[in-house]
């Protein structure tokens, strides 16, 4: 797990490159905030040194200066839709993000409702904003859009909704997640700022694909499998090839969408500031790469968690396979598969050998620990406990966890919350843990020993609970199931 990525120069060359943008449109910015903005484990993960949060310490820098507008696509309120790393509905999140500007000292405009058409939630969403005083806008849904830019930027388009009014210089605009209407939010408020006589200007901050990086670097390749649901691709950017001579990466979504949206700009405002989709970005990412193989080893195993990750989706729910066959190409251009941690194996080892389900992490010194399904402990509790008791160096088998903690927790499930499987999952076998510390010594530093264990590959032969899941993923382990269920039925729950 050595470092790849300089966190701090990102910050300062990502602040500078930003004020010097704000400079270029006469101090007023529409910044188009893509990917996530609080917790951007993939970053994090395929970028070792990258903080989760590092977007927004950048913007802590720029905290006089910014004013964040929060987006989110009406129909995503009608349809519930669900953020599926953390399990809260766009709508939810709408408002922790909000929490989230407020509690770092950043000032929220409010919120903006796009593709708005009457959803009856979406109205009662912002009636919901009404009471809790927050302010919000309507962007409506305009025919057309994005190809018929005589609508667009006009009366009958942008002009229809509402202005948002600002008052800082950087104007930051996100979402809970993609297709909330980011870009045509910006682009109508330049439409707006524009007939006030007001200049402002639009950019984009993406972090991936990285725009100087070789487009099968395993990094842009990553982002590939991230998004391998939304058909996005890497490409070469032909009009900064066209424009600079110089090869860079984008997607493919913002290059077939670029000629309409330099009309929409020229149309605005007389002429596009930019050449290219590549022009529009600011992203510094490149740039604050440190060491290029820890970021490619790093990549090449997300590639192979998001393997997993969308062979588990398709077993689930029956949908995802041209997502899950797009991303076994993607393997094959990055040189992987799914054996590429040895503790993938040396799970299925471990279930062959005790004929029941099995698991194994990767640790961060390269060594594998497994843990196996016992009568009183699931295999993820097995393995939590024997990967923890390893990096605090107490012997495998050195009990820490009491009987007298653990069988009034499996006597309660049983006998008295209906239970029909006694053992603990990860998160009881933790509480056990925590009730043992306080009279066993080695428990409480196996404790203490959790946090290193952030960062690791734990593999399991068979599809884990949500409990499981939720426990490892609070404790920053990845977590790839093999796409089988531990007993046969219709209904895993």
């Amino acid at each position: 797990m050595r470092t790849g990525f300089d966190n701090d120069r990102y910050i300062a060359l990502q602040a500078e490159h930003i004020r010097e943008r704000i400079g270029q449109f006469g101090g007023k910015l529409y910044l188009e905030f893509g990917g996530k903005l609080f917790d951007d484990y993939h970053a994090s993960r395929v970028l070792p040194g990258f903080a989760p949060d590092a977007k927004i310490r950048m913007l802590e820098s720029l905290a006089d200066d910014v004013e964040a507008i929060i987006v989110i696509n009406a129909d995503n309120i009608e349809n519930a839709k669900r953020r599926s790393d953390i399990g809260i509905t766009y709508e939810e999140d709408a408002l922790r993000l909000l929490d989230a500007f407020r509690a770092r000292g950043l000032m929220v405009g409010g919120i903006c409702v796009t593709h708005f058409t009457g959803q009856p939630h979406a109205e009662a969403f912002c009636r919901r904003l009404d009471q809790m005083g927050v302010r919000w806008w309507r962007h409506y849904l305009i025919d057309g859009y994005p190809s018929d830019v005589d609508r667009i930027v006009s009366e009958e388009g942008f002009g229809k909704n509402d202005y948002i009014e600002t008052s800082r210089p950087l104007v930051v605009v996100t979402a809970p997640g993609p297709g909330s209407g980011k870009l045509a939010t910006c682009l109508s408020q330049l439409y707006h700022e524009h007939k006030r006589g007001v200049s402002a200007g639009y950019a984009k901050y993406e972090t991936f694909p990285v725009w100087n990086l070789p487009l099968k670097h395993p990094v842009n390749i990553a982002y590939e499998a991230a998004t391998a649901d939304l058909d996005d691709r890497n490409i070469i950017d032909p009009w900064h090839l066209d424009a600079y001579g110089e090869v860079t990466v984008n997607y493919n979504r913002d290059v077939e969408t670029f000629p309409v949206l330099r009309a929409m700009m020229e149309r605005i405002a007389g002429e596009s500031p930019y050449q290219s989709p590549t022009d529009m970005g600011v992203n510094m990412v490149g740039l604050c790469i440190s060491d290029d193989e820890a970021c490619r080893d790093a990549a090449r195993h997300e590639i192979v968690r998001r393997y997993f990750a969308a062979a588990e989706e398709l077993r689930r729910t029956g949908e995802g396979a041209e997502a899950l066959a797009k991303i076994e190409l993607l393997m094959g251009q990055a040189d992987v598969t799914a054996d590429l941690s040895p503790a993938h194996r040396a799970a299925l080892d471990k279930q062959e050998s005790t004929g029941a389900p099995a698991a194994a992490m990767e640790l961060p010194d390269g060594s594998v620990v497994t843990g196996k399904t016992s009568e009183l402990l699931g295999a993820a509790s097995s393995l939590l406990l024997n990967a923890a008791k390893r990096v605090a160096g107490i012997p495998k088998d050195t009990y820490v966890v009491s009987d007298e903690a653990l069988e009034p927790i499996c006597r309660l499930k049983t006998d008295h919350l209906r239970s029909r499987n006694p053992r603990l999952h990860s998160d009881e076998t933790l509480i056990a843990l925590s009730l043992s510390s306080a009279t066993n010594p080695e428990a409480a530093t196996v404790i203490d020993a959790l946090d290193q264990l952030a960062g690791c590959d734990a593999y399991f032969s068979v599809i884990i609970s949500e409990a499981d899941r939720r426990t490892y993923r609070n404790l920053g382990i990845n977590v790839c199931c093999e796409p089988v269920y531990e007993r046969l039925g219709y209904y895993h729950g």
